[in-house]
């Protein structure tokens, strides 16, 4: 507004009670606010204060005009405050995305805890096993594992997530226990959601194709099997950690399982990032692990 400074400038003069104080605190020289101040009575046609080499007084003109200017600036204020509060609190409609067991078993937990917290904030979550395509799909934030693609989203890691190759005591006593990669030739492997297993070796990442006769795009699935002794299947901490403990299943390969497979949060580059997205992943960063199985190998 053209005059706003003008306005700002009369109103510090009559808070403050000098031209000089005014001019301090707006950053400015004295001349300048003393100039403003005149401009504005020019505009207004009327005299709003009184001056005297030893004090300033306002006319009753100025003492109806500043009360009416106050409340410009304390609504200004008030304004501010809330865009404040706005953008410090989650709010809006948040959409998340997550593989489908992790996401049920540990992921949606943590988000109703989230929105107990904020009840303002609306919540979507989907639980799928494919690929989604955060930016395009319109999803805030997807909770991806293991080994990531370079893309240009941001990813923030949310906790450790090993991989086993394992298999039932009933099927180790139809079938010896591999100790290389190549012996997997010579088992029958249960194919979760992808026909490669990713091991470690020398340090490098190393990607094994393995074939059998079973396989399903579900972890439940892929467990319930290798626990009756169809095959050897890899999967996660999280699935067979009880297991492994109870000595119901046991791991094999150990020294070429892959050690950087984490579960990430991943959600795209803004240059604000808003509150919901950065406080709902620095909740699930924050508490995840203490809804995880301890590891019993390690």
């Amino acid at each position: 507004m053209q005059h706003w400074s003008r306005i700002e400038a009369f109103v510090e003069v009559v808070r403050l009670g000098t031209f000089s104080a005014a001019a301090r605190h707006l950053k400015v020289s004295t001349s300048h606010i003393s100039r403003l101040v005149s401009q504005l009575e020019n505009q207004l046609g009327v005299q709003l204060l009184y001056r005297t080499t030893r004090q300033i007084r306002l006319t009753d003109a100025g003492t109806t005009y500043v009360e009416h200017c106050r409340h410009l600036f304390d609504g200004l204020r008030d304004a501010e405050q809330a865009l404040s509060e706005l953008q410090d609190k989650p709010n809006g409609l948040l959409k998340l995305t997550s593989a489908t067991t992790f996401g049920e078993r540990f992921i949606a937990p943590l988000v109703n805890d989230f929105q107990c917290l904020h009840p303002q904030l609306d919540i979507h979550m989907h639980f799928t096993n494919r690929p989604v395509e955060l930016i395009e799909e319109g999803y805030d934030i997807a909770i991806r594992m293991g080994v990531l693609k370079d893309s240009s989203l941001i990813a923030r890691r949310l906790c450790d997530r090993r991989e086993y190759i394992v298999g039932s005591q009933s099927y180790f006593r139809q079938a010896p226990r591999p100790h290389t990669l190549g012996e997997l030739n010579q088992h029958r492997c249960l194919i979760g959601s992808r026909p490669n297993w990713l091991f470690e070796v020398n340090g490098q990442r190393r990607e094994v194709r393995v074939e059998g006769r079973w396989s399903a795009n579900s972890g439940p699935a892929l467990l319930d099997a290798a626990l009756k002794g169809l095959g050897l299947a890899q999967l996660p901490d999280y699935y067979v950690g009880p297991y492994l403990a109870s000595g119901e299943l046991v791991a094999v390969l150990e020294p070429f399982r892959h050690h950087d497979t984490a579960v990430w949060a991943v959600y795209p580059r803004h240059r604000h990032l808003s509150p919901k997205i950065r406080q709902l992943v620095d909740y699930l960063a924050a508490n995840i692990d203490s809804l995880l199985p301890n590891n019993p190998l390690t």
